[in-house]
């Protein structure tokens, strides 16, 4: 078992806040000057998209190719590369084999943050198989000459440079085709070029901590409606068939119920529903099978169907039904003599769509990100632009060992809708700098982004992790934002703490920075969203049982985790997995206590309310209790006023309440997750497989544990049905008097009510409750007394 040791130290609450920043946001970098007096400057902005980043400034050298470069004088032949160089920096093309006029069509970037010379040199290097590599020629470019690129500028054209003999002795044979020049992050060639900082990186690793952006593959819900079947013999025609049919597509398999008669034309008319991701890759796999015995079925027809053949439904009419031949059981493709011999084909009668006007749910409704349907015919126009600067992270714990001490190889995900991205990988610091900027169309702004810190673990060197299987990139971290929460056109600038949850508690990871601004494009559309069903129609004209939305969301996500590993660089499906909570629906003791004090403090406002009214009944303050009454006969004289005060009432205390709004957008709550005050067993019991790998001993305990849990929830949700059953004994004549007496006292109730006016009866009402003390007596009301004598149905129960 894992032991959790108390905290010594309580942790600061200030630590786990959301803090405000101030980076400099858009600022330009001047081409003015030498290269040593270049710097900052403040007073131009940034013309670029990439105004929510601070910007950082790179050498790039884009080799092109090379003609005419001699041969060597040992093979007769050529292998060349390129070699860049700048500093201690070196960064090298792949060689071509007798190859005299190479194309790389390559990028280099050098951080300007680390240059440390003054020279760029570009070497062409003959490989060698035995031996250093020869010498083929250099270009030497002064950094103080070297332009500033800075899109929306049109890419700098590459020009021919005629080689150099290294030790400088003049002109050489051959020349190649080089670009140099400075620019920023928002330049073209970033995301594809070799960067220095990650000149450690080699083989499969080179594509592992470039940044990219990837698109979730599009979802279709699958509908195989199963009606009936014809002439589905068994094998042992003495007896008739128990039959059902069994339905697979991929890894997903559901089968109908077992027909309740037992015929060999059963009916079924049941839906089976399946998640399909575009390109179409897998079959859809009918079969009917005989239940011959509970542990033995037999299969009786088979039919093999591609998915691109069937119909998309966009609205809830029904698609036409199509009857299908079953291929009997048994009668392969080499088996077509024995195939003549059969008279009739088993048929299988299906209604088969691919639905369009659901949106497939692959992540926890509570942090939806998307809620368009599959169908884009049905898509509203966005709404909203969201714009967000990845700035950097701070004060990152080491992950994992390097050389006898820790490190971390920090990159984020972003997630909103079907977009993902992510950044590139910033070697061996706590504290990288990313500065990337993205954006996403925005369409209903009561959705989430996700964004995650991971630390990379593939970077080319066959990681293992300790167990020997594959390395797994590290969690490092998460944030939530909520869109519905910010204002329209303002910049955000803060630092979230990334906490993760472990097994020795809540623990602070380090901070993430961001910058973000959400713009809405008209507010009339914004105001008819609001007023909009959250998801499409079709979830509520026809909608999914709760456990089939739990398993189309566990398959969606399957479905996104594999497609997204396939990329170059893969997302790994431990980082899909983690944005998308596939664990949110696991039991925990500490969740179901954050949710019941979540409810405990959505009811205080009544208790408290109920409070304030028993003062008020029993004369704490006088003053108030006659200020309630004057209200009260106000209200009984003019009941016209009622709703119009009531609203009133709302709108003034939501105009006091917005000189308190929020200042930041909210973040993870430790104290509202109950984090902070969990023991360190239910943290285990949290961190516990499933199925359980703990000893039986605690297995047992925990067991115990959640039996007495139970017993008090059972308890309240008994007497809650009792007192609905007393409500419900007043008419059935469970106990003859009180019945007896209850409809005498609603007939006379009914005389006096008619005779009497309603602002009376109010009048009389509200004064009895409001009488004072010296008028109440400690006993319980009549009413209260009658009501809890009448019967329930516990007396029932074994």
């Amino acid at each position: 078992m894992h032991s959790a040791a108390p905290q010594t130290q309580a942790p600061d609450p200030d630590d786990y806040k959301v803090k405000e920043a101030n980076p400099e946001l858009g600022e330009r970098w001047l081409n003015s000057g030498s290269y040593g007096g270049r710097g900052w400057m403040s007073s131009e902005r940034f013309t670029s998209t990439y105004d929510l980043v601070e910007q950082m400034f790179y050498l790039y050298v884009r080799v092109v190719k090379a003609k005419d470069l001699p041969p060597s004088s040992i093979t007769g032949s050529c292998d060349p590369y390129v070699e860049v160089k700048l500093g201690n920096y070196k960064g090298r093309t792949r060689h071509f084999e007798k190859k005299m006029n190479p194309e790389w069509k390559q990028v280099f970037a050098f951080s300007k943050d680390r240059i440390q010379s003054s020279a760029l040199e570009v070497f062409v290097k003959d490989k060698e198989m035995v031996g250093r590599d020869d010498y083929v020629g250099r270009v030497v470019f002064d950094l103080n000459e070297i332009p500033t690129r800075v899109p929306p500028d049109s890419p700098l054209a590459p020009q021919w440079y005629r080689l150099e003999d290294r030790r400088g002795g003049g002109k050489v044979r051959g020349e190649i085709m080089l670009a140099v020049w400075m620019g920023t992050q928002a330049d073209e060639a970033f995301p594809e070029a070799w960067h220095s900082d990650a000149s450690s990186v080699y083989g499969e690793g080179v594509f592992n901590v470039r940044s990219k952006v990837y698109v979730s593959p599009k979802l279709w819900y699958l509908r195989v409606n199963v009606i009936e079947a014809q002439d589905a013999l068994p094998s042992d025609r003495s007896r008739l068939p128990d039959l059902f049919v069994k339905a697979q597509v991929g890894s997903q398999v559901l089968r109908t119920k077992i027909c309740p008669t037992r015929t060999s034309n059963p009916l079924w008319n049941e839906d089976l529903v399946f998640v399909a991701a575009e390109p179409f890759e897998e079959l859809l796999v009918i079969t009917v099978e005989d239940r011959v015995h509970p542990s033995k079925e037999e299969m009786l027809g088979k039919i093999i169907l591609p998915l691109d053949t069937f119909e998309k439904r966009l609205d809830h009419r029904p698609v036409h039904s199509r009857w299908f031949n079953l291929e009997k059981y048994g009668f392969g493709a080499l088996e077509a003599d024995r195939r003549k011999e059969l008279k009739f084909s088993s048929r299988i009668h299906l209604r088969v769509c691919l639905e369009g006007g659901y949106h497939v749910l692959d992540e926890s409704t509570m942090y939806i990100s998307d809620q368009r349907p599959t169908s884009r015919q049905l898509w509203k126009p966005p709404v909203g632009i969201l714009e967000v600067g990845i700035l950097s992270a701070q004060g990152l714990l080491p992950m994992k060992m390097k050389d006898g001490r820790g490190t971390t190889d920090g990159y984020c995900v972003a997630k909103y809708g079907q977009k993902w991205v992510r950044t590139r990988t910033i070697l061996d610091t706590m504290n990288p700098k990313w500065n990337e900027q993205y954006t996403w169309e925005v369409y209903d702004p009561c959705t989430v982004m996700t964004l995650g810190v991971f630390d990379n673990c593939h970077l080319g060197g066959g990681e293992k992790s300790a167990a020997g299987s594959a390395a797994r990139d590290s969690q490092i971290g998460k944030v939530r934002i909520r869109l519905s929460t910010l204002e329209a056109h303002r910049i955000y600038t803060h630092s979230y703490p990334l906490l993760v949850l472990q097994p020795q508690g809540v623990k602070k990871m380090g901070e993430l920075q961001l910058a973000f601004r959400f713009t809405t494009l008209s507010l009339a559309n914004m105001i008819y969203v609001y007023g909009h069903p959250l998801l499409p129609k079709m979830h509520y004209l026809h909608p999914f049982t709760v456990n089939q939305v739990d398993n189309l969301r566990y398959q969606a996500t399957n479905i996104v985790a594999v497609r997204l590993g396939r990329a170059e660089p893969p997302l790994r499906k431990e980082v899909v997995e983690y944005m998308l909570d596939v664990d949110s629906h696991f039991w925990s003791m500490r969740r179901s206590k954050a949710n019941f004090f979540r409810i405990m403090s959505l009811l205080s406002g009544m208790i408290n309310m109920g409070r304030w009214f028993g003062d008020v009944c029993n004369w704490k303050n006088p003053m108030t209790s006659v200020l309630v009454h004057i209200l009260f006969l106000i209200l009984i004289w003019y009941p016209e006023l009622i709703l119009p005060t009531l609203f009133l009432y709302m709108f003034l205390i939501g105009l006091w309440n917005y000189r308190f709004r929020p200042r930041h957008p909210p973040h993870m709550d430790p104290k509202l997750s109950w984090a902070e005050a969990v023991y360190p067993d239910e943290l285990d019991e949290e961190f516990d497989t499933f199925p359980t790998s703990r000893p039986h001993d605690i297995v047992r305990m925990r067991y115990d544990r959640l039996r007495s849990v139970a017993g008090r929830i059972q308890t309240v949700v008994g007497d809650i049905a009792t007192q609905g059953e007393r409500l419900q004994s007043l008419l059935i004549w469970r106990d003859p008097r009180a019945t007896g007496l209850f409809i005498m006292f609603c007939l006379c109730a009914a005389v006096v009510l008619y005779v009497t006016p309603v602002k009376v009866v109010a009048l009389v009402t509200g004064l009895y409750y409001l009488r004072h003390p010296r008028f109440r007596s400690k006993l319980p009301l009549v009413p209260s007394n009658f009501f809890k004598r009448l019967p329930a149905r516990t007396d029932g129960l074994l």
